[in-house]
């Protein structure tokens, strides 16, 4: 019978035999070896497998926390040594692509975190393991769970190993797009105001919603965007309405 295992606050989910392969495959996968492969297989649990789990375990939140700090210092030290050139304004610019859920999830598919999640029925039942910012935070807590088990130097290695190329394709101009953020820009330069977006519809069940989302930029309306959620059919429409105006 397997126990939950305690270290601190943590209470680690439990790993058998079957579950230390499967864990031990991911290590080989991204080129990393956990001393305490608890903290490798915390880094997998999400809320919602803790929420139905018959153990009081602990969830990846704590770990997303700190694996966010970490990937943000990496990040900056990264670029402040390498591109001597760039203001900080240019550098925090660059810096928002690189640690966005978009690129985290790229990293995160790349390094096929969605093999291993731990997750819970309901959100399994509702695509969960292909959810961008299910994979980003587990991205993110995988990064903290190697930097308590290994140090700093380490886990640095091993983000910079899989982030470099993010950031490359930012300095390329071959990343994706904050059309919202650029929209706003655009929009406060030249009007001295802001877009405003509006719902026209919504359809499908809970589970499966598709919204349907236009902006308003100088008293004209734009799309629509139509995306799985709100922020999608948003930055849809967004990129719809700045095309127009800015050619990409």
């Amino acid at each position: 019978m397997n126990h939950v295992k305690k270290s601190g606050s943590f209470r680690f989910p439990p790993v058998n035999q079957e579950r230390k392969k499967e864990l031990h495959v991911f290590e080989k996968n991204a080129g990393i070896r956990f001393r305490k492969i608890t903290f490798l297989n915390l880094a997998f649990s999400h809320r919602s497998f803790a929420n139905e789990s018959k153990e009081s375990v602990e969830n990846n939140e704590r770990l997303e926390f700190l694996g966010d700090s970490v990937l943000g210092l990496v990040v900056s030290e990264y670029l402040y040594r390498n591109l001597t050139g760039r203001n900080e304004g240019e550098l925090a610019r660059i810096k928002s692509f690189v640690v966005s859920e978009d690129s985290l999830a790229v990293i995160a598919k790349e390094l096929k975190i969605d093999n291993f999640i731990l997750i819970g029925k309901g959100e399994e039942y509702s695509g969960g393991r292909n959810k961008k910012a299910i994979l980003a935070d587990c991205t993110e807590a995988v990064f903290g769970a190697y930097f308590l088990d290994s140090g700093f130097k380490a886990s640095q290695s091993f983000i910079l190993k899989y982030i470099v190329p993010e950031i490359d394709k930012v300095l390329e101009n071959r990343h994706k797009k904050d059309y919202k953020t650029l929209l706003q820009e655009f929009v406060q330069k030249k009007y001295k105001s802001y877009p405003k977006y509006s719902l026209i519809k919504k359809t499908g069940p809970d589970h499966d919603r598709t919204f349907w989302i236009e902006v308003k930029v100088a008293g004209e309306m734009y799309g629509p965007g139509i995306g799985k959620n709100k922020k999608e059919a948003e930055q849809i429409a967004a990129s719809i309405a700045y095309k127009y105006f800015v050619k990409d």
